[in-house]
């Protein structure tokens, strides 16, 4: 008698060998495979032979495997079930032994056949399949349950059912590029179950009902049947139950958690806690439900912090800015890890939604503060400007004068002080700004007051009465307007200024000048941002313009052309004469 590990060895170099030949591929090594299985399982032949063949048809299992990587490092203490499993498969001679490694090998190869897109590779692993349940059935069970099988069934199976094998073999095969990745681990559980199910219940009722074998395949199998008929239908029904598949998901995705109420909690809490920081902090303290997770640390921008108690496994996740360390007392499942990352992602996502919140409150905060800041500076612009018109006009002024330069005087300086005072008020309280209104027809008089000396042309349409007029807008517009009207007379000293003012039906301030226009992207862009200026911020008048939107006004340059230039300041529909506060 041959040694039968000499044999093995011999069989499994040769077997290499041919593979390494046909070029080294999953469909080659699965081929052979289940050629060495049919000759350790079927061939009549020495017991030394056969342990021989099943030591080889391993070897060649171990080869094709899809679960690790043939690169991979396997530990001493993960090598232990392989060998027990080659000592089980060979050394203990019992049939019940060799068909639950057909279920094993059948689920494992459903499970590569269902990951499969090459047409080839998915008909190679259908009929690999095909083979482990027809040896199975055929030949296995039958030999456990019903004893001798018939001439005819021995030698189809015997000479017929290798040819699955050998078309395996011969089918165009491809390099596996990845080991693992693609693999359906629940559905080869699933078929694996399933056909252990089979045979216990081919067993069960040939034991019970004293049935024969052929029968008792015939009536599990219509059994099964029905069963995964009524699971399909139970699984997704068409009348108002939700299905098993919901059910299902639903627990997957709470593994242990009521996920609906946590995510109701943290939205609550979004809309209650404006910090980041804090949000994130509290987040994770509510998470004290998870009895799995031990507890975590967490960091971000601002701080960072930390929750339970460290534990021997730790995994971690980021983003949006958000770094998470989640401890567990045990290593993650896949479906527990793939539920700490969806905690986080959806942490993270809240996380950098109340980064934007904060972020713009802060950029509205500096946005109030440049408004203000731009609209107080061009108010004491102005107030300089008059001022120096004063001293320009006591500069210039003889001894005959002195009386008309003291009644300019007082007239004046108490306003150019009012107005002074008025921009520090606006200084301490910008809310109140645009609130205090005042007469039309005291307004227009002190206007005219203040440019008496400039050659400006004052035209009023219809009758200016008591009308309450947003002071602080038409201030601001008008010293703007006329500030960069009369510059132009650097340029041009002839330019004409024009200011009209008329309260019916809509109250409206124009102011016209005989200057040079605008240029086109200038005055495209004058109302809607800040342009390039020679003499100032180039924000006047867009800051006049927001001022005037807020308040019910519309600011707009109706003229733009050589010799007649139009700007103009007018009430909106909502506010017509006769409606004062509006």
């Amino acid at each position: 008698m041959r040694d039968p590990a000499s044999v093995s060895l011999r069989v499994t170099r040769a077997a290499a060998l041919s593979a390494r030949l046909a070029g080294v591929a999953p469909g080659r090594w699965l081929g052979l495979m289940l050629l060495a299985l049919h000759a350790g399982v079927v061939l009549d032949a020495e017991p030394a032979i056969t342990r021989a063949f099943l030591l080889a048809h391993y070897g060649l299992f171990l080869l094709w495997q899809p679960l690790v990587r043939s690169e991979a490092r396997i530990e001493p203490r993960l090598a232990l079930p392989v060998f027990a499993m080659a000592a089980l498969l060979v050394l203990v001679d019992s049939a019940w032994v060799i068909a639950l490694w057909l279920a094993i090998l059948a689920g494992l190869v459903g499970a590569v056949a269902a990951s499969q897109t090459a047409r080839s590779q998915r008909l190679a692993y259908l009929l690999a399949l095909a083979y482990l349940l027809a040896l199975l059935l055929a030949w296995v069970l039958p030999q456990t349950l019903a004893g001798e099988l018939p001439a005819e069934i021995r030698g189809v199976v015997r000479y017929g059912l290798p040819l699955l094998p050998l078309a395996v073999l011969f089918l165009p095969a491809t390099r596996r590029g990845t080991a693992s990745s693609t693999l359906d681990f629940v559905y080869g559980l699933m078929l694996s179950l399933l056909v252990i199910v089979l045979a216990l219940g081919v067993f069960a009722v040939v034991a019970v009902a004293k049935a024969s074998y052929a029968w008792a395949l015939v009536q599990t199998l219509l059994g099964m049947a029905a069963l995964l008929l009524a699971l399909a239908w139970l699984w997704n029904p068409r009348a108002g139950f939700a299905g098993l598949g919901q059910v299902t998901s639903r627990y997957l995705l709470s593994v242990g958690l009521p996920f609906e109420s946590w995510a109701q909690r943290l939205a609550t809490l979004a809309e209650r806690e404006r910090d980041p920081e804090s949000f994130v902090r509290d987040a994770l303290a509510d998470l004290h439900e998870l009895d799995w997770i031990r507890g975590g640390h967490w960091r971000a921008a601002r701080g960072e912090g930390s929750f339970g108690e460290p534990a021997a496994h730790r995994v971690d996740h980021a983003f949006h800015g958000l770094s998470l360390s989640w401890y567990a007392a045990r290593p993650l499942t896949p479906a527990l890890a793939l539920h700490v990352r969806l905690l986080s992602q959806l942490l993270g996502y809240f996380y950098a939604a109340k980064v934007r919140e904060q972020t713009l409150r802060e950029q509205a905060y500096s946005q109030a503060i440049h408004d203000t800041g731009a609209r107080l500076t061009h108010d004491v612009k102005n107030i300089l400007q008059s001022m120096k018109t004063l001293l320009a006009a006591a500069g210039t002024s003889t001894p005959e004068d002195s009386e008309r330069l003291l009644a300019l005087m007082k007239r004046q300086l108490p306003q150019l002080a009012a107005r002074l005072s008025q921009t520090v008020d606006k200084l301490k309280q910008p809310a109140e700004m645009d609130v205090a209104q005042t007469p039309a027809q005291h307004w227009w008089a002190a206007l005219q007051a203040r440019y008496e000396h400039d050659r400006v042309d004052f035209v009023a349409e219809g009758i200016i009465d008591d009308t309450p007029l947003p002071q602080d807008l038409f201030d601001s517009v008008a010293d703007n307007l006329l500030t960069n009207a009369l510059r132009k007379r650097q340029a041009e000293p002839d330019v004409r200024v024009a200011v009209r003012l008329e309260l019916q039906p809509l109250a409206t301030l124009t102011v016209s000048d005989s200057g040079a226009p605008a240029p086109e992207h200038v005055a495209r862009n004058l109302f809607l941002s800040p342009v390039a200026s020679d003499f100032g911020l180039g924000v006047g008048l867009y800051q006049a313009a927001r001022q005037a939107a807020k308040t019910g006004f519309r600011l707009e340059l109706p003229e733009n052309r050589a010799g007649r230039v139009t700007f103009r300041l007018q009430a909106t529909d909502s506010l017509r004469l006769g409606t004062p506060g509006s």
